[in-house]
């Protein structure tokens, strides 16, 4: 798999090609995901109050405003555990979330075979949109640093397309840790540790190299 990514001064990503054992929706998730999402957890990573604004000078480089409901995908994550509605979607976005959640860095993960190449990372061009959700809400991603296909965006560290999601028949995705050079090994560590999760559920992880453009 090629994925190419554009000269950024902040961007630190790191890309992973992850193949599941049967499709997710046969699979059963992390035998210890509520104990993630809750204050008992042991993550092997701290969140020290560096990562929150490291990451959203990351996503402002290209002139994204990432507040609101525009924060970075790791933020939402922390307020949803808060609010105690953070639950099982499926291995792979569980895996994501948890590692997410306790790394504080921003994930995304698409189904490669609803994907077509070739794959680019750069920033989005102004007024550049897709839809998120299954009822049709779109999001705004101009200037903030994406995955694209072929046939356009589909993910970055706000939130996924909806035409790239995982679903229940999903058996191969692409997983990208949207770390930050200012966060020397950071991204490194979290990768990582991530890696370690999805092995544990019987998926092969194999690391992909970006290539220059």
């Amino acid at each position: 798999m090629n994925i190419t990514v554009d000269d950024h001064p902040l961007l630190d990503p790191v890309l992973l090609q992850v193949r599941w054992p049967r499709p997710l929706g046969d699979l059963e998730t992390l035998p210890n995901l509520a104990t993630w999402f809750s204050e008992d957890a042991e993550p092997p990573l701290s969140r020290p109050d560096a990562v929150k604004p490291a990451v959203r000078d990351l996503l402002r480089h290209g002139g994204f405003k990432p507040s609101g409901r525009a924060k970075p995908a790791s933020e939402y994550l922390v307020k949803a555990v808060e609010r105690g509605v953070m639950g099982s979607i499926n291995p792979a976005v569980d895996c994501c979330n948890v590692a997410s959640l306790w790394s504080g860095l921003p994930f995304s993960v698409v189904d490669v075979h609803k994907s077509t190449g070739p794959w680019r990372i750069g920033l989005a061009k102004p007024d550049t949109v897709y839809v998120f959700n299954p009822s049709g809400q779109e999001i705004n991603i101009s200037g903030l640093v994406s995955l694209f296909d072929a046939e356009g965006p589909c993910g970055g560290p706000v939130k996924d397309s909806q035409r790239t999601k995982t679903h229940d028949g999903t058996v191969l995705t692409l997983s990208i840790v949207w770390g930050t050079k200012a966060l020397s090994g950071r991204s490194e560590a979290t990768a990582e540790w991530y890696t370690q999760l999805m092995t544990s559920q019987g998926a092969q992880v194999e690391r992909i190299k970006p290539a220059m453009p």
